[in-house]
């Protein structure tokens, strides 16, 4: 009886430690960030050229199972426009945020948790990642560099984790 009462209890602690490194292993935060797609040559608030139109698709292709629960874009067609696909799949709403106080931003998502896209542009997107712990690498190249996608993972302990992925060629 000793010994069952001893097997029962180990099956009991190995059970607890799995649980428990199951949670730990869990995100506290996730952010996916990127560019906002290929834009128009026009000069007050650009659209999406035909190729910015097939990378925001093919973003949202890649981001689909991601988990996203909530998508941020500033407050510009083409920021808009890369998000809107995939808000369309997710059946979420867009959500605006102001791209000059990033700091305001990064602290809403560190409070909030959860798995979120926000699109933005070629200065704040690094700037962004950067306030949420991870590295923003070199400077996009702002005439052609529309590729990039950052995914930046706060642990439940804090730990930080980025990754620069690239994606749509």
């Amino acid at each position: 009886m000793l010994k069952l009462l001893i097997r029962l209890f180990a099956l009991l602690c190995v059970a607890v430690l799995a649980a428990c490194s199951d949670i730990a292993a869990d995100p506290a935060l996730e952010v996916y960030l990127v560019r906002h797609a290929e834009k128009t040559t026009e000069q007050t608030d650009p659209g999406l050229t035909e190729a910015g139109k097939a990378r925001a698709e093919l973003l949202a292709e890649k981001l689909t199972d991601a988990g996203i629960d909530r998508i941020h874009s500033s407050d510009y067609v083409r920021t808009r426009d890369t998000a809107a696909p995939l808000a369309k799949r997710l059946g979420l709403d867009v959500e605006l945020y102001d791209p000059r106080d990033l700091p305001t931003l990064a602290v809403q998502l560190q409070a909030e948790g959860g798995t979120h896209l926000v699109v933005g542009h070629s200065n704040t997107t690094p700037q962004l990642t950067e306030l949420l712990g991870g590295d923003g690498g070199a400077p996009i190249v702002e005439a052609t560099e529309y590729d990039r996608l950052y995914r930046v993972v706060v642990d439940a302990n804090g730990d930080v984790t980025s990754k620069l992925m690239r994606f749509g060629g």
